[in-house]
């Protein structure tokens, strides 16, 4: 942190407890106060028939091709989705779905989000 924004936040907590109250000088929300962050609309349309959204087991980051399936979509569904998970194998591709082999997992979001194939999806 810079020399000025450290002395601005104890000026701001200093005023707070000289003054009792709990709200904190303009001065310092301005300092505090960040962009919001861009909402993610990447929209993914399906191409397989039926595709399963899997969860990965606890305590792991990719799902895998025996996961447990939270739901299934089919042809012509469209999901968002902005982060992908990659699987690392030691041999061969972590799956095989809609006819093409493949590593990629895309995170989908909503109630009942989950990981679905990358290769099942395609980009709108």
């Amino acid at each position: 942190m810079t020399k000025l924004r450290l002395m601005t936040i104890a000026a701001a907590v200093a005023a707070v407890v000289l003054t009792g109250t709990g709200t904190v000088p303009q001065a310092s929300a301005a300092v505090k106060s960040r962009p919001a962050a861009a909402a993610c609309t990447t929209a993914y349309e399906v191409t397989g028939r039926s595709v399963a959204v899997r969860r990965p087991a606890r305590g792991e980051a990719v799902a895998r091709a025996n996961s447990r399936v939270v739901r299934v979509l089919h042809r012509g569904d469209r999901v968002t989705s902005c982060l992908e998970a990659v699987a690392r194998t030691v041999s061969g591709p972590a799956y095989r779905k809609c006819g093409r082999d493949g590593h990629v997992w895309r995170v989908v979001r909503g109630p009942q989000g989950g990981q679905v194939p990358a290769t099942c999806l395609k980009r709108l």
